[in-house]
């Protein structure tokens, strides 16, 4: 089956070092059954090998540099500039899609969306250490709209950009180092709605550092409230609530250690029937 009069989406995916993990990445794209895709990669100067893999992956990529950057949201404003498609996917090299039928599953989708939204997004998966499924992560725009003028509660890998969305709002803020992909849909979603991809699980998310790290995510809380207040927003509960567990997090690390306050935290996610997380990642 021909996809070529349907839209055209384009990956940007964002690496530095990223060698044992972006050959995954870039199959997963490889292996979609929806060909009308475009694959752009921009590497911030690694030196483990990823330079390689990329030459060896050419015929896969429609375009590709490697060349110091200022981070990742420099490096997905530099993929914005190559760009071709109607909608725009940006992943991480830890990041993959979820099977070869995603994007087939999402183009469906996304050509009944008005032309007045411009942001979907999906579910992605969690997966803990060994790459193993953790659970899903994405709720319905009706459940989390007034919430995400507080909190990122939209998964970014999960989320599918309209061309339309940087023409009129620009692109990345580069003086985010964690939050900038939540201010450029602030500028957006603050006013509008997004749309909300049904029974499609988007991306595959490895955990770790930021998302386990409670100094890191104290950066993260930061940021968002620094997003929050460019866009006038009041300081809301569900942003004090995350800094109150934040550093509850923080004085376990500390008093108790790593390893011991990680099984406690999953003590309690067992107590409110989830599942384990803090243990696994």
């Amino acid at each position: 089956m021909s996809h070529l009069s349907s839209p055209l989406v384009s990956i940007i995916v964002a690496v530095f070092n990223g060698a044992k993990t972006l050959q995954q990445c870039i199959d997963s794209v490889a292996q979609q059954t929806y060909i009308n895709i475009e694959l752009i990669i921009i590497d911030g100067g690694s030196t483990d090998g990823t330079v390689d893999l990329l030459k060896a992956n050419q015929e896969n990529i429609s375009y590709w540099v490697s060349e110091p950057d200022k981070g990742i949201y420099n490096a997905w404003n530099k993929g914005l500039t190559q760009v071709k498609g109607e909608w725009i996917c940006f992943l991480g090299a830890d990041d993959f899609l979820w099977d070869a039928q995603v994007i087939e599953l999402i183009s469906q989708q996304l050509e009944k969306i008005p032309s007045s939204i411009r942001v979907a997004y999906g579910k992605i998966m969690l997966l803990d250490n060994d790459a193993e499924p953790l659970h899903l992560v994405g709720d319905s725009w009706g459940k989390v709209q007034e919430r995400f003028k507080q909190m990122m509660c939209i998964p970014h890998q999960g989320v599918m950009h309209r061309l339309s969305l940087f023409d009129c709002h620009g692109k990345f803020d580069e003086s985010f180092r964690i939050a900038g992909d939540y201010e450029l849909l602030m500028r957006e979603l603050k006013t509008a709605d997004a749309a909300f991809l049904l029974n499609v699980v988007v991306a595959g998310m490895r955990q770790g550092g930021i998302s386990s790290n409670p100094k890191e995510s104290l950066v993260l809380l930061h940021e968002l409230r620094r997003a929050q207040s460019m866009h006038g927003l009041p300081l809301g509960r569900f942003w004090v609530f995350a800094l109150v567990k934040v550093y509850i997090r923080l004085i376990l690390w500390k008093v108790l250690g790593e390893k011991l306050t990680r099984k406690l935290l999953d003590v309690g996610r067992r107590g409110m029937g989830l599942q384990p997380y803090w243990t696994q990642t």
